[in-house]
């Protein structure tokens, strides 16, 4: 499973602006529903009651909220970086900057695990991470997000 099948190049967001983690999951949801016109708030609902279970937030600045909808039909992503960081009770309790945001179809199973996996995959790489932080245009990020099929984007500078 590549990046480019959970991403669209128009949905990555390259400085989003939120103040809280509620705001940025309303957000997330607002932009899902321009790309799905699946239900805002019910896509909201779903994120938020994934966090309910346990944060998403996996540390290093990152969070990768995501859901499961019979709605959706096949497996979308969105990526933000935040243009300010933000509390979003993350296990490492640092503040988070980089957002994957997944939502799967209801019976996704083994695939919804899958696209966590290489979602985190990705973005357990240093390299990969600072690329992201500092690229200036979502074009560069979609790049950076979908360059490498094998795993982490390329090393080289």
């Amino acid at each position: 499973m590549n990046i480019a099948d959970l991403l669209a190049p128009d949905a990555v967001l390259p400085a989003l602006k939120v103040q809280s983690k509620k705001q940025l999951l309303q957000e997330l949801a607002s932009r899902s529903h321009a790309l799905t016109r699946i239900s805002e708030r019910r896509i909201f609902e779903t994120l938020v009651e994934r966090e309910r279970l346990g944060t998403t937030g996996v540390g290093t600045g990152i969070a990768i909220p995501h859901g499961r909808m019979t709605e959706v039909k096949t497996i979308i992503g969105i990526f933000a970086r935040l243009e300010s960081a933000i509390d979003y009770e993350a296990v490492d309790s640092q503040p988070v900057d980089l957002v994957f945001m997944l939502l799967a179809p209801e019976n996704a199973g083994a695939d919804h695990l899958k696209a966590l996996a290489r979602v985190s995959r990705l973005l357990r790489d240093k390299g990969t991470c600072e690329k992201l932080r500092s690229a200036s245009t979502a074009e560069a990020m979609y790049a950076i997000l979908t360059g490498d099929k094998n795993g982490a984007a390329s090393s080289a500078a």
